[in-house]
C-alpha cells in the first residue's frame, strides 16, 4: 500500500455518491475536509463509525469541516446506508476503487485467521488547500468523531 501521507497534496477527484450526484475534490475547494473509507456500508463497524460522524457532523462543521465517506460498495447500497441511518453527508461508490487506490487504502487485510485485499478503514483529514494534515490508521469506530476533534484543536 502506498498510502498517502501529512504533506501530500490530494489530487482531484470525481465519484458517484448515493443520490447519483457526481462529487469531486473541487467542489470543496476552499473548505477543510475529513475523508473516511470503509470497507463495507452496513456493517456493524462501518454503521458505528458513520454513525458516530453523523452525531458529531454539527461539531465538526462548527470547526469549519465537511465529512465525505467512501467505500466500494454501489450507489444502491450506498443511498440504502445513508438512508437507514440518516447521513447527511456524501458517501461515494466507488466501486472501480480509483479514489481508493489514489488514497492508498486498498491491501492486504487479516480478518479471523484469512487474508484477503481490501480496503483499510482510514481517515484523512484535508486543509483548505486540500492537502492532508492529519491521517488516522487505528479508527475507534464509536468515538471517531473525538478522536477527530482531539486531533484538529
Amino acid at each position: 500500500m502506498n498510502t498517502l501521507k501529512i504533506g501530500d497534496s490530494v489530487k482531484n477527484f470525481k465519484g458517484i455518491d448515493q443520490n447519483g450526484k457526481e462529487i469531486s475534490l473541487s467542489d470543496y475547494k476552499g473548505k477543510k475536509l475529513i475523508i473516511f473509507f470503509y470497507p463495507k456500508a452496513s456493517t456493524p463497524g462501518c454503521t458505528a463509525e458513520a454513525c458516530d460522524l453523523r452525531d458529531g457532523y454539527n461539531l465538526l462543521q462548527e470547526k469549519g469541516y465537511e465529512i465525505l465517506g467512501i467505500s466500494a460498495d454501489s450507489v444502491t447500497k450506498q443511498a440504502n446506508f445513508a438512508s437507514k441511518n440518516n447521513l447527511s453527508f456524501p458517501l461515494i461508490a466507488d466501486e472501480n476503487k480509483q479514489i481508493i487506490q489514489q488514497f492508498g487504502v486498498w491491501g492486504e487485510k487479516k480478518f479471523m485467521g484469512k487474508t484477503f485485499d481490501g480496503i483499510h478503514r482510514m481517515t484523512f483529514i484535508l486543509n483548505e488547500n486540500h492537502t492532508v494534515t492529519h491521517v488516522i490508521e487505528k479508527v475507534k469506530t464509536k468515538e471517531h468523531t473525538q478522536q477527530i476533534l482531539e486531533i484538529i484543536k
